[in-house]
């Protein structure tokens, strides 16, 4: 193991990870996003994006404002790939190697750095846990994640349900993992609790 802490910032969608995560960064805490990475990971002109464009065609395909060049249809890809969980295989076994790369580089530049964050969304379900010393999940419950994901993301029920269940489980993760941070109160009432964990 690496002598450098290394926090993996898990749980569910809608859990309250970024709001865990922006608060570790305003604390002078490198946070590394694995949804940035697999953003990059698909960019306009990127292998990635080209791999999508093939298998979906016109489906996925949108005109970028800025470039020229064809960028994709983010909601329409979520669409397909939260509701056919062959489809979405196939994404995570594109994405995930380069977001995995994206870390491994991120790390190399941080070695001096006593303690990082990596936030994962899918760190059990993509096997990131081994990047790091602990892993720390936030929790709330299955009706919050829901609420959140249709109030902040636009989303019918069904849809926050798809979301929901292409990941594990809340209980499962938080019984894997070495702190729990419960988000299920008042806003901002897990604070303390990061604060104590470092």
């Amino acid at each position: 193991m690496p002598s450098q802490r290394r926090i993996g910032l898990t749980g569910g969608i809608a859990s309250g990870k970024s709001s865990v995560g922006r608060w570790l960064s305003d604390h002078d805490i490198p946070v590394l996003d694995a949804d940035r990475y697999a953003r990059d990971a698909l960019a306009p002109g990127s292998a990635g994006c080209q791999a999508v464009l093939e298998r979906y065609g016109p489906a996925v395909a949108a005109h970028g404002a800025q470039t020229n060049q064809v960028e994709l249809n983010r909601q329409a890809l979520a669409d397909i790939v939260f509701a056919d969980a062959v489809e979405r295989q196939w994404l995570e076994q594109l994405v995930h190697p380069l977001v995995r790369q994206a870390f491994n580089n991120a790390l190399h530049g941080l070695e001096q750095t006593p303690t990082v964050v990596l936030m994962v969304p899918l760190l059990y379900e993509s096997g990131l846990e081994g990047l790091c010393t602990e892993v720390w999940v936030v929790n709330c419950s299955r009706e919050q994640q829901q609420q959140r994901l249709i109030h902040r993301n636009g989303l019918s029920a069904q849809q926050a349900d798809q979301r929901i269940e292409a990941q594990w489980p809340l209980e499962r993760k938080c019984q894997l993992a070495d702190q729990v941070i419960d988000n299920s109160g008042e806003p901002d009432a897990w604070k303390p609790k990061v604060l104590s964990l470092l």
